[in-house]
């Protein structure tokens, strides 16, 4: 990655990220100060600052005063997210499983919201897909999702309608860093359509990017109806 292309936090967080993995910065060692960073980064001392507390608050990185900063030994415990196969969270409640494929396309940019959140520069050849989850043939998530051909190529040669993007990302595209969004929304005409429910009626809805090494691997809103409940827990 050249030094134009740590245009936010976000984007240093994944360089320092991939050194920590690469063992290029070992656990228990010291990484050079917020100052060198900001020198080689060529980037503003907050942005770096900000970048590495995100690391430290996920037990990547341990920061004390005067003593720097450093590769913790151990990971700490923490909540985690894991990306669910919907296929098998609505088996795994015996109901059976049902996709639908509703339009597929390709498109350049992200929606503002989810650019925002991917928190990387955007290629402009993104597959555009939206799709319907079932639940015993009931509507369970409307998903419509970006992937970028650029870091998930295999995808513009997939029949997605005989595996769900969703599934098919999981098992065969890593990512090295994720970020989620959760909100209520009033369902508009078009989602209260697909889901069966009322216009204006609040949903559950999740946005979130995946990323591998600092380049955007896909974007996805998920949108659940009224009931819907969401699991997690601590790692």
């Amino acid at each position: 990655m050249s030094v134009q292309e740590f245009r936010n936090w976000r984007s240093i967080r994944e360089e320092v990220l991939r050194r920590i993995e690469a063992r290029e910065w070992e656990p228990g060692d010291v990484i050079p100060r917020e100052v060198a960073l900001a020198d080689e980064f060529n980037c503003a001392r907050a942005t770096v600052n900000r970048a590495l507390r995100s690391l430290s608050d996920e037990g990547i990185l341990e920061r004390r005063r005067k003593a720097g900063t450093r590769v913790a030994e151990l990971p700490t415990r923490r909540a985690t997210l894991d990306i669910s196969i919907l296929r098998l969270e609505i088996e795994a409640q015996g109901q059976h499983y049902g996709h639908q494929l509703l339009a597929q396309d390709h498109e350049t940019a992200l929606p503002p919201d989810l650019e925002a959140l991917a928190g990387v520069p955007v290629p402009h050849n993104l597959l555009h897909l939206r799709s319907l989850h079932l639940a015993d043939g009931v509507p369970y998530a409307l998903e419509e999702r970006w992937i970028n051909l650029e870091t998930a190529r295999e995808a513009e040669a997939m029949d997605f309608r005989e595996i769900s993007p969703n599934e098919w990302l999981v098992n065969h595209v890593p990512y090295t860093a994720c970020d989620f969004t959760f909100s209520a929304m009033a369902a508009d005409p078009v989602v209260a359509r697909s889901l069966k429910a009322r216009s204006g009626q609040p949903l559950f809805r999740i946005d979130r990017t995946t990323r591998q090494r600092g380049a955007l691997v896909t974007a996805v809103c998920q949108i659940f109806p009224p009931g819907y409940r969401l699991r997690t827990g601590v790692a």
